[in-house]
């Protein structure tokens, strides 16, 4: 499988249950898929009655129903859990699955989903700046500790996280904005992209990578292709359907490392199933 190409997959969380969930990761893990990649998100942006999977519940769940797809989530929202606390689920999941997570964070943007659960969701500038500061006590907390930190949002006192993740999971910064790719350059292993904005954003991720003095060969893309809607197919006519490899190789050529391909169904999922028969 080493010559396949390094396509993932953001299996739906939406319109999704557990145990479809699963089934799909272990077929995409049959077929040589790469990675599968979940969403974070509580309740559908339309109907707020369909089953949502949570995403790192999930995660911990294809932990142990997989042997060597690698997974993580795409993105994890900043605001839905103290970094602290994400620090040791990522340690534990990297543990468990013998090296194979990834965190992908970001901040966020569903101010409707927040106020229905009273979490708070503050304006892009401070969800920024704890963006930063989170990255900086999940990092502090993977070398163990103790950990002493001031901070305006994260303060941590005589902090131990035991044990040590090893390998230590690759943070990857969810960015659409020039901040953001600043802070993927400084504080992140690399760029969670989407699709809409690589072009236009990629020079401004390789000014940012160089004012850090680092270079795209120290840094990873991984570029996602949206995500569809909720209950319908997402990968009707897709290239990564029809021609799977071509596809991949002319990204690769624009600078992806990975890519991350969504699959909203069954449908979507039969469909991946058949084209990595045409690697």
């Amino acid at each position: 499988m080493a010559d396949r190409p390094p396509i993932g997959v953001a299996i739906g969380s939406i319109g999704a249950t557990p145990q479809w969930w699963l089934e799909s990761a272990r077929r995409l893990e049959a077929a040589g898929y790469r990675a599968a990649w979940c969403w974070d998100h509580f309740v559908g942006g339309g109907d707020k009655t369909v089953p949502v999977v949570e995403q790192w519940t999930i995660l911990a769940a294809a932990a142990g129903a997989t042997t060597t797809l690698r997974f993580g989530t795409f993105i994890t929202n900043v605001m839905n859990r103290h970094p602290a606390v994400l620090a040791r689920m990522g340690s534990t999941l990297q543990l468990a699955s013998r090296g194979r997570f990834t965190l992908g964070i970001g901040i966020g943007g569903n101010p409707r989903e927040h106020g229905a659960y009273g979490i708070d969701f503050p304006e892009v500038p401070e969800r920024a700046d704890r963006l930063e500061e989170a990255i900086a006590v999940i990092r502090a907390l993977w070398s163990g500790g103790p950990v002493w930190r001031e901070s305006r949002f994260y303060p941590l006192t005589e902090a131990h996280a035991f044990p040590v993740p090893d390998p230590r999971p690759r943070i990857f910064v969810g960015a659409a904005s020039a901040r953001g790719l600043r802070i993927a350059a400084r504080l992140g292993d690399g760029w969670a992209a989407e699709i809409d904005d690589f072009e236009r954003l990629l020079p401004l991720y390789d000014e940012a990578l160089a004012a850090e003095g680092r270079s795209r060969a120290d840094a990873w893309i991984a570029l996602g292709f949206g995500s569809g809607k909720s209950g319908q197919d997402a990968l009707t006519g897709s290239p990564w359907i029809e021609a799977p490899g071509e596809t991949w190789a002319r990204y690769a050529q624009l600078g992806a490392n990975e890519v991350v391909v969504p699959a909203r169904t069954t449908h979507d999922v039969d469909a991946l199933v058949g084209a990595a028969e045409r690697w």
